[in-house]
């Protein structure tokens, strides 16, 4: 999912009625009959929540599974990875919605294969053993995995950010390369170590350089005493003539400058060629660094494919115009693992969307079990894109609309925080942005102890 908030209301749509022949005899599982219907929704990102709340009141046995135990706010991941806030003021317990919502259950495991002609899919459990969960309806909504083109090698030298475990690991990555600078002697080492290229210069990329950019050059400056955190490089990659490409050109040049006032090289056009241990090649010039970060492509999850419908060259599932997989009558993709053409364009992977998507077929699933049909078609209400360039510095496009500067940044800061999961999230949050932007201090600058070794 992209890291930019969108700002969307609820789908509205053109009515074209829904094609359910069929759909009454496949729907109910042979070996469910005279049991109330089975939803099954794999995934507990941004779509697969909003689907499960929007069948809050269905009479209908739901079942949400994710190899996960929590939700994470994505948009806010890379103020984890640069210690401005902790993981749990970003995420929440999935298992939560279960006291909320009585027909919700909940499961831990992740799913290993799909046998749709007997509704029935697979499930490893954390412990090893495999379930077998039959479904009257499957909504798959397991996002997306970071994509390194081909070059998989790059991985372990060029973290990308999706998880919070990945936040965690690029903050120690960061931090530490700080704590190595002050032991060596060598002047060449010391600024390898201080180097942060960042690949990839989407919404993630740009707002990540932006945090990197103030830890650096405000939180850490006087924590050292033998060096000078503020000297650090932060070189912004990407093959792309400009950065942040899914927004307009003029906004596009606003970021670029706000990050050169930051203190962030920007080098578009610029193809990585490797990445290992010394550093990273880019255009034929080598980047000695310690610290890369990957914030470039993405591929849908494995599920999709198992599925047996048509993809597209991310791994994404191409449904129907209501989200449907074609030939498989009650099976929904929804999210980043679903590609949806509207009009002539694809629908963008931003929270807002996932969650009108994941919305939509709930309230469909929920029509359909109450014996009406649907003729609405989903149709994505896209209400603006949002990216924020560090400390008092936003940009806003909706339409013809483009907005930059302190205002904006306001307005950016009050959707994050009503979309944050939970009011615990919501306080803590509000109170540690407060914090840092009067102090410049960040709350989270902690390098986890590794395992000792007895």
């Amino acid at each position: 999912m992209n890291d930019a908030l969108s700002i969307a209301g609820a789908p509205e749509a053109d009515r074209s009625p829904r094609d359910a022949e069929g759909l009454q005899a496949k729907k109910v599982n042979p070996l469910r009959s005279g049991q109330k219907a089975r939803i099954v929704v794999v995934g507990g990102g941004f779509a697969g929540v909003a689907a499960v709340r929007a069948l809050r009141g269905s009479d209908a046995e739901i079942l949400l599974i994710d190899r996960r135990n929590h939700h994470i706010f994505q948009p806010l991941l890379y103020q984890v990875a640069t210690a401005v806030l902790s993981p749990a003021e970003i995420s929440a317990p999935i298992r939560q919605l279960e006291v909320k919502q009585q027909n919700l259950s909940v499961l831990l495991a992740e799913v290993a294969g799909v046998n749709v002609d007997d509704r029935m899919l697979e499930a490893v459990l954390p412990e090893g053993g495999i379930r077998k969960i039959a479904f009257d309806y499957l909504v798959v909504a397991t996002g997306m995995l970071p994509s390194y083109f081909g070059h998989d090698e790059f991985a372990r030298y060029a973290p990308a950010l999706k998880t919070l475990s990945d936040a965690e690991n690029i903050r120690a990555k960061i931090l530490g390369a700080f704590e190595r600078a002050t032991t060596v002697v060598d002047e060449g080492e010391r600024a390898r170590l201080m180097t942060f290229v960042l690949i990839g210069a989407g919404p993630t990329g740009v707002e990540l350089a932006a945090s990197l950019a103030h830890l650096v050059k405000i939180t850490l400056v006087g924590n050292f005493r033998h060096i000078d955190p503020s000297r650090s490089a932060i070189i912004l990659l990407d093959a792309s003539k400009r950065i942040l490409p899914t927004f307009a050109e003029e906004l596009s040049q606003r970021v670029a400058k706000r990050l050169t006032k930051l203190g962030v090289t920007v080098l578009t056009g610029v193809k990585v060629e490797a990445v290992d241990e010394q550093g990273v090649v880019a255009g034929g010039k080598r980047i000695p660094t310690a610290t890369a970060l990957w914030t470039a492509g993405v591929a849908a999850s494995p599920l999709p494919k198992m599925l047996g419908g048509e993809t597209d060259r991310a791994g994404r599932m191409i449904v129907d115009p209501f989200l449907a997989v074609a030939d498989l009558p009650g099976v929904f993709v929804v999210g980043d693992a679903a590609s949806v053409i509207q009009g002539e364009h694809p629908v963008p992977g931003v929270a807002q969307a996932a969650i009108q998507q994941g919305r939509y077929v709930g309230q469909l699933i929920a029509k359909e079990l109450r014996g009406q049909e649907t003729t609405r078609p989903f149709r994505y209400v896209d209400k603006g894109n949002m990216a924020v360039v560090g400390k008092n510095y936003a940009v806003l496009e909706r339409g013809r609309l483009r907005t930059s500067g302190f205002l904006t940044w306001l307005v950016w800061a009050f959707v994050h925080i009503l979309a944050l999961p939970q009011l615990q999230n919501r306080l803590r949050v509000q109170r540690q942005w407060l914090w840092s932007y009067f102090t410049g201090e960040r709350g989270s600058r902690v390098i986890p102890e590794s395992p000792r070794i007895k």
